[in-house]
């Protein structure tokens, strides 16, 4: 059996985090985003848990994932499903984890060649992920 190196360059990995930020392809960020393997990293208009509403996971589904990886910051919350109905209908599945967790996932996902979007919820800087 042949075994070749991979080439992650082209895609967007997480490679550092803290409460503060991300780091993607060593890059930092220190605002909630969206990050999938093939596509450069945005901005998410989802700076609070809080804040979320279902029109961030309608933006989330015109990317049509398999699954989307939501770190909610510090700890573990979990997202009230009328927010997620439209991906679920499309059987989209939305996963809920500490942002650390979410980040470790999201490249066990991508490494294995999914189609898996991370949307991370980074709070403004001195504001608590409560």
């Amino acid at each position: 059996m042949k075994l070749h190196a991979s080439d992650t360059q082209k895609y967007q990995t997480v490679t550092g985090y803290d409460a503060a930020g991300v780091e993607i392809n060593a890059q930092r960020y220190n605002y909630s985003l969206i990050v999938m393997p093939e596509l450069a990293p945005r901005a998410w208009d989802a700076p609070t848990f809080e804040s979320i509403t279902e029109e961030h996971f309608l933006q989330i589904g015109a990317d049509s994932p398999d699954v989307v990886i939501l770190g909610t910051g510090e700890r573990q919350r979990f997202i009230h499903p009328r927010l997620t109905a439209a991906l679920t209908m499309r059987r989209i599945g939305v996963e809920c984890m500490d942002s650390q967790a979410a980040c470790r996932t999201y490249n066990i996902l991508m490494g294995e060649g999914r189609k898996v979007t991370l949307a991370l919820i980074i709070p403004p800087q001195g504001e608590s992920a409560a």
